[in-house]
């Protein structure tokens, strides 16, 4: 396939590595333009472009920045992109590390992939967003490994998230359909499948006894969560790309 990659931090870079080692012609964009991936380039195999040239690359597109950085994208970035061209959000919310506050996704259901729908002016389908970028690199395995890791894939069209999870089997993980674009906040940070790597059946689990309509008390639960796991990268040095 062709496939294009808005964003070279880690998970874009991890997933430009794994699918041109799969045969797939990748082109990558960052937000400073084609002549600074040379680097990236070496390392995954992709062919470096601007943002408007990896979106026009798509059988399947990836945006993967920093969701503070969404609404900097043109706004034509999609034209004359073909409506059943799936788009990947792989964002997180980190409100202290990188993005400020956003209080439009600490109050009220809305969902950060649901912001970032809203933003792009396109469907969106979630996943890639709560593997560790090394992770996504490195442990790939093949369908029917025992204890292979599961991916969970969220959206609102079909078609787009069936595209999406066959993608997913063939990087190496079981994909777990996460139901709708609003049902995605299941694996944002602070909830138990962010960054655990869990089998399908257990990730299904997990979903079932979360219920679908995330509660004010879930939703205060998590950001505190994601709140301690952030102060925690801070005091590490941990940053973000």
């Amino acid at each position: 396939m062709n496939i294009g990659i808005i964003g070279a931090g880690h998970i874009g870079s991890a997933l430009a590595v794994r699918l041109t080692s799969l045969g797939h012609s990748v082109k990558i964009a960052n937000s400073r333009g084609p002549e600074t991936l040379k680097d990236v380039a070496q390392k995954t195999g992709a062919t470096p472009v601007t943002a408007r040239e990896a979106a026009q690359h798509g059988d399947i597109i990836v945006v993967t920045i920093p969701l503070k950085n969404i609404p900097d994208l043109p706004k034509d970035l999609f034209e004359g992109v073909a409506a059943d061209v799936p788009v990947i959000d792989t964002s997180n919310y980190y409100p202290m590390l990188r993005d400020g506050h956003m209080p439009e996704l600490e109050t009220g259901d809305l969902t950060e992939s649901e912001w970032v729908q809203q933003h792009l002016g396109r469907p969106v389908v979630k996943v890639f967003n709560n593997i560790y970028a090394d992770h996504l690199e490195n442990k790939g395995q093949a369908a029917g490994t025992p204890g292979r890791i599961s991916l969970p894939v969220a959206g609102d069209d079909a078609a787009a998230k069936q595209k999406v999870m066959a993608l997913v089997d063939e990087l190496g993980f079981d994909a777990v359909d996460d139901g709708t674009l609003h049902e995605s906040w299941r694996q944002q940070p602070g909830t138990l499948s962010y960054g655990a790597d869990l089998p399908a059946d257990k990730l299904r689990e997990h979903f079932a006894s979360l219920g679908t309509k995330r509660t004010e008390a879930q939703h205060a639960e998590y950001l505190a969560n994601h709140a301690k796991a952030e102060q925690q990268m801070a005091d590490q040095g941990i940053q973000l790309k």
